[in-house]
C-alpha cells in the first residue's frame, strides 16, 4: 500500500480520497474547506497541501480550473517542491491542454494529466474513467492507485494527452445529450411515447450511452438523473466549463467543430436561464420550450 497525499475535496475529489483510503492506502489530505476535509472519512487531514505531500509516494490534486492546477503546484511552496524527487505528480482537474503541458514541463518529475469521466456517482462508486496523458514509467506506477478510483485507465499519450482525451469525449457526450432530448422531445410532439421510443432507438442505430445509461426522461433507465428531478451527477456549469475547454483547444489548432460550437451555445444559454446546478441532462426542459 502507498503513501498518498490528496488536495482538492470537492464534490469529486472527496469520495475519490475515500476509496483511495478503503484500499488501504496511508491517504493524508487537504482542502481550504475544513469541512471538505472532514467528508473524506478514512483520510488523514493534513496542515496544508505541502504537508499532504510531505513523504508521499503518490501526490493528487482535483481542482477547479487551469489556473489553480498551476499554483497548487508551481506556487510559492507548491506540491512539486514539497513532494519528494521520486514521487509520481498526478492532477486529476479537467483544464485546458497547454496549461496541463506547462505544468508537466515543470515539475521536474513524472507528471500525469489524469481527468476523470463518470460525474460524482462514479467518483462514489469508484467506477472512474481516467484518461491519462504523461510517461510511461510514471503511468505504469500510477495505475494500481488510479485502479482504486475507477474502473477503466487508459494511457492516452504524451503530457496533455489526458486533457485532450476528455475535451474531445465531453464535446461527443454534449453533442449526443442534446441529439438525444431533441428526440424526445419530438417524439413528444408527435404523441410517441418515450417508452416506445427508448425500445426502438435503444435497440437501433440511434443507441448511445446518453440515451440508454443517462436517458433525459423518466422511466426508462431508473438511475439517470431524470428520475431525481435532475438532481446532477454531472451539473450543466460542468459541461459548459468542458466544452468551452474543447473550443478553446479547437480554435487553437484550427479544428472544425460546429455541432461543438452549437452545444457551446445551448450550454450557456441554458446555464444563464437558471440550470447551472442542474444535471447536463436536464437541457431536454430548455429545449422543450424551444
Amino acid at each position: 500500500m502507498a503513501r498518498i497525499g490528496f488536495v482538492g475535496l470537492g464534490n469529486m475529489g472527496a469520495p475519490m480520497a475515500r476509496n483511495l483510503a478503503r484500499a488501504g492506502h496511508e491517504v493524508a489530505v487537504f482542502d481550504l474547506s475544513a469541512e471538505a476535509m472532514a467528508r473524506a472519512e478514512g483520510a488523514a487531514p493534513a496542515a496544508s497541501g505541502a504537508d499532504a505531500a510531505g513523504g508521499a509516494e503518490f501526490v493528487l490534486t482535483m481542482l477547479p480550473a487551469g489556473q489553480h492546477v498551476r499554483e497548487a503546484w508551481l506556487g510559492a511552496g507548491g506540491l512539486a517542491a514539497a513532494a519528494g524527487p521520486e514521487a509520481v505528480l498526478i492532477d486529476c482537474s479537467t483544464i485546458d491542454v497547454a496549461t496541463a503541458r506547462e505544468v508537466a514541463g515543470a515539475a521536474g518529475r513524472p507528471f500525469l494529466d489524469a481527468p476523470v469521466s463518470g460525474g460524482v456517482m462514479g467518483a462514489e462508486a469508484g467506477t472512474l474513467t481516467f484518461m491519462v496523458g504523461g510517461p510511461e514509467e510514471g503511468f505504469a506506477r500510477a495505475e494500481p492507485v488510479l485502479r482504486a478510483m475507477g474502473r477503466t485507465v487508459v494511457h492516452c499519450g504524451a503530457a496533455g494527452a489526458g486533457q485532450a482525451a476528455k475535451a474531445c469525449n465531453n464535446m461527443l457526450l454534449a453533442v449526443s445529450m442534446i441529439g438525444t432530448c431533441e428526440a424526445f422531445v419530438l417524439a413528444e410532439k408527435l404523441g410517441l411515447s418515450h417508452e416506445a421510443l427508448f425500445e426502438v432507438a435503444s435497440k437501433s442505430s440511434g443507441q448511445c450511452w446518453s440515451l440508454t445509461t443517462y436517458c433525459p426522461v423518466p422511466g426508462p433507465v431508473p438511475g439517470s438523473p431524470a428520475n431525481r428531478d435532475y438532481k446532477p451527477g454531472f451539473a450543466a456549469a460542468l459541461m459548459l466549463k468542458d466544452l468551452g475547454l474543447a473550443q478553446q483547444a479547437a480554435g487553437e489548432t484550427g479544428a472544425a467543430t460546429p455541432m461543438g460550437a452549437r452545444a457551446l451555445e445551448l450550454y450557456r444559454r441554458f446555464v444563464e436561464e437558471g440550470g447551472a446546478g442542474t444535471d447536463f441532462s436536464g437541457i431536454i426542459g430548455m429545449l422543450r420550450g424551444g
